[in-house]
Parts: C-alpha cells; sequence; structure tokens
C-alpha cells in the first residue's frame, strides 16, 4: 500500500488530466491480499460467529427483545396509582374529609380511596379529630343524608344537620329550626378552598396515602396558624 501510494500524483480535477486519474485509479485497486481478507470475514459473519450482525448473526439480538434500562434508571412494569385511590367519573383519585369548627378552621382531617361513599367515612374522620371534645352539631350536605348514621351518631350524642334527598320514601326527619344552621356550610366550603390553595393538595403525586396525609395536616397547620 505504501509503494502504491507513493506513485500516486496529485493533478487539478480537469478534462484534459482525465487520463491521468484514470491511470492513479487503476493502480489503487491493485491491493493484495485484500480480497481473501475480506471473504474470510464475510464468511465468518455468515456462520453466526462474528460480531458484525447481518443476516443470522442478527437473530440472537432480536430474540432478547427491548431492555427497559437506561442510564441510572431501572424500569419495571407495574400498575400505576398508588394506596388508598379509587375509581371515580373523571378517573382515579382520593376523597378528603374534613371536619371545621364554628369559624371554618380545621378540627379533623382524612383521606380514603374515591370509592367508598361518604356516609361510611364520618366515623373514621371524627376519630381523626385534633380537639379531646365531638362536636355537637354536623353540617353537612344531601350525601350524608342516612338514618342508620343519623342513628350511630345520635347514640354519640351528636346531631347530624343534613336535608333530605329528593328520592327518600321514609318520614322525614328533620325540624326546620334545625335546617336554619344549613346555611353556615359555606364555611366547610371555604374550608376545603383555603386547603386547595396549597398545590400540593390538589393533585396527588405522592404513591403512599400517609405522605399525602402528612401533608394535608400540614397544610392544616399552616392555616391554623395564620387565623388563631
Amino acid at each position: 500500500m505504501e509503494r502504491s501510494a507513493q506513485r500516486i500524483q496529485r493533478h487539478p480535477l480537469d478534462f484534459a488530466h482525465r487520463s491521468t486519474v484514470e491511470r492513479s485509479a487503476g493502480t489503487l485497486r491493485g491491493v493484495p491480499d485484500g480480497a481473501p481478507a475480506l471473504s474470510a470475514v464475510e464468511k465468518k459473519g455468515s456462520h453466526g460467529g462474528g460480531t458484525a450482525g447481518a443476516g443470522k448473526g442478527s437473530s440472537p439480538t432480536r430474540r432478547l427483545g427491548f431492555v427497559g434500562v437506561f442510564h441510572r434508571w431501572q424500569l419495571c412494569s407495574g400498575q400505576k396509582g398508588g394506596f388508598k385511590v379509587g375509581k371515580t367519573k373523571r378517573g382515579k383519585g382520593v376523597k378528603i374529609m374534613a371536619v371545621g369548627d364554628a369559624h371554618g378552621l380545621p378540627l379533623a382531617v382524612y383521606t380514603e380511596a374515591a370509592s367508598p361513599a361518604e356516609v361510611k367515612l364520618v366515623e373514621a374522620t371524627l376519630e381523626q379529630r385534633l380537639v379531646p371534645h365531638k362536636p355537637r352539631r354536623l353540617i353537612a350536605d344531601r350525601a350524608y343524608d342516612s338514618d342508620p348514621l343519623r342513628q350511630r351518631l345520635l347514640d354519640q350524642e351528636i346531631l347530624l344537620i343534613a336535608p333530605h334527598r329528593h328520592n327518600r320514601t321514609k318520614p322525614a326527619f328533620n325540624d326546620g329550626r334545625w335546617l336554619r344552621r344549613y346555611r353556615r356550610r359555606w364555611k366547610i366550603e371555604r374550608l376545603f378552598a383555603w386547603l386547595h390553595n396549597f398545590r400540593r393538595l390538589v393533585v396527588r403525586y405522592e404513591y403512599h396515602a400517609e405522605n399525602y396525609h402528612a401533608l394535608l395536616q400540614l397544610a392544616c397547620a399552616l392555616i391554623l396558624i395564620r387565623y388563631l
């Protein structure tokens, strides 16, 4: 290769020097022992023993498939979501239960999956209260209209004030004087508005429910510090 390369003379490419270019190209084609080496590599690759994966040599790589490993990342397949995440009409979510005082300040908070009904979570929410005394009255919306729930709360000396459902068939339980207090329910709605000011509570990003509940308690502590 060195001897053949020394014979090459550089000339400006022009139509008049076409013959010179052809002679130099002919000199380069005469490389000794080049074709046998290339044929040996092709023969070795055809049997699948070489590293060049062409034809049959690339079949073991296809059987491996996609490997879900990136640099410093290890991907594993699993079900998305987390603990205490339930299905709703709009997707999956978490339900926040809260009890506020007469000023709308939080007294008890509780988190659960969105699937269970509110009437099944009242007692668990009251157990998470921050004060030792139980409230005398609970003002709630129509979702809490349940006679068994009213009876369980009455056994604990708690009066549930909630309007009846439109499809109620049993006799009315509410008294007109009790329902006058229902106009104060906007304070609990204001409490949820305060909680939603913390953007970390609007969408749950935590996989474990305990972490999300801890953030909810931290938000309640900040609300109490601001307004007390």
